[in-house]
């Protein structure tokens, strides 16, 4: 037999060995919203979803990465994903979910601690050196080791928009592991997500290797909701998730945070126009509901592969933004034409549902992403 033939059939194996154990299993997404300084939401959501994980597993060194392909985040939720998928060095997350809603608690008042500027100081912006410094704590390991995006047990989605070049810009992993021009410092990625313009000032970053820079702003200007950029990039990038065909092959947990806007306590001034911050509480809030019907669309309403929790009751003020709240307030999902339901079960159940799916197909099967530089293009066409 020729040595071509040979090779074939060799690799013909190998990727049918492969197939197999990808077989049967669904590949799970975990998004991430932005929006908001508490992340209460997204944060009891977390925490319930790694102790069903635990539960219904019978292991408490369980973790949510075991059981997820890949994590997205935006803003608050970036920070929120690059914690949960943060490599300790030995291939297992630096944090468990209760952990990292516990940092983000106690570090909160100095993340986002309001300073005065301008010539009557009556500007309020949060302090970027206060936040870079709470970031950099959470992302480097116990030896002092900076993470970057290639340093995280699972692929990892974080947008943002970037002002150089007027367009979004995705950090992700498999960008990073085919280059390290793609490759930027964890907190830094997370700090470029989180500059929401009326808070912070744009934050320039740049990779590892100096070759590509970002001007960044807030990513939830443009995906507050980042499912669909997450489901967008597992379609593409057949390197790292090659039995993917379309998004029946899919299972996606989209975690909001509260909506932002209230119109009972819109704000309006003197001549009936919306004060900016309505305007920009508008434009999270909305795009989060655009990628919600849409991914309710294309999932064909299939209420069990694709799963949206959101807490609605929180802005208006009809329950106390606390974890007991959240899974005990009823479920909503989007409708076909426009509008939402009212669901019969809570937050909680449908969680409980969804891990129940999750268990029964097993851990994650897929490999970690190669981190060979010269071997692998940046996806191109997936930012």
């Amino acid at each position: 037999m020729e040595l071509s033939k040979v090779t074939l059939e060799i690799f013909s194996k190998l990727e049918q060995k492969w197939l197999y154990h990808c077989e049967g299993k669904k590949t799970r997404v975990l998004s991430i919203d932005g929006g908001g300084t508490t992340a209460i939401v997204a944060g009891a959501a977390l925490i319930h979803l790694e102790d069903q994980i635990r539960a219904k597993t019978g292991d408490s060194n369980c973790r949510i990465v075991d059981f997820f392909d890949i994590v997205a985040g935006t803003g608050i939720g970036a920070l929120l994903a690059a914690m949960l998928t943060a490599d300790d060095g030995n291939g297992r997350p630096l944090f468990t979910a209760r952990d990292t809603v516990k940092f983000f608690s106690e570090k909160q008042p100095e993340l986002f601690k309001v300073k005065h500027v301008g010539v009557f100081r009556r500007r309020k912006r949060f302090s970027g050196e206060r936040i870079a410094k709470v970031l950099k704590e959470a992302l480097r390991r116990e030896d002092g080791t900076v993470l970057t995006l290639k340093d995280t047990c699972k692929p990892i989605l974080i947008p943002c928009f970037d002002l150089n070049s007027s367009a979004p810009f995705v950090f992700s992993r498999a960008d990073a592991s085919g280059s390290p021009s793609y490759d930027f410092e964890l907190w830094k990625v997370c700090r470029a997500t989180s500059a929401t313009p009326s808070t912070l000032k744009p934050y320039k970053l740049t990779s590892v290797d100096g070759k590509t820079s970002c001007l960044a702003i807030d990513g939830g200007l443009v995906m507050n909701n980042p499912a669909a950029a997450a489901v967008t990039h597992v379609l593409h990038n057949k390197r790292d998730f090659p039995s993917v065909n379309g998004v029946e092959d899919l299972l996606v947990l989209s975690l909001g945070n509260g909506p932002l806007n209230n119109p009972s306590r819109l704000k309006l001034r003197r001549n009936g126009d919306c004060s900016t911050s309505s305007i920009v509480d508008i434009v999270l809030d909305g795009v989060s509901e655009t990628v919600d019907q849409m991914l309710g669309n294309a999932f064909c309403w299939n209420h069990s592969d694709y799963v949206r929790i959101q807490a609605n009751g929180f802005a208006a003020g009809k329950v106390t933004p606390t974890t007991e709240g959240l899974l005990q307030e009823r479920g909503t999902e989007s409708l076909p034409f426009g509008g939402k339901r009212l669901l019969t079960e809570t937050n909680g159940q449908r969680i409980e549902s969804f891990v129940q799916r999750l268990v029964a197909s097993g851990k994650s099967s897929l490999p970690p992403s190669p981190c060979k530089e010269t071997a692998v293009r940046p996806l191109a066409n997936v930012r």
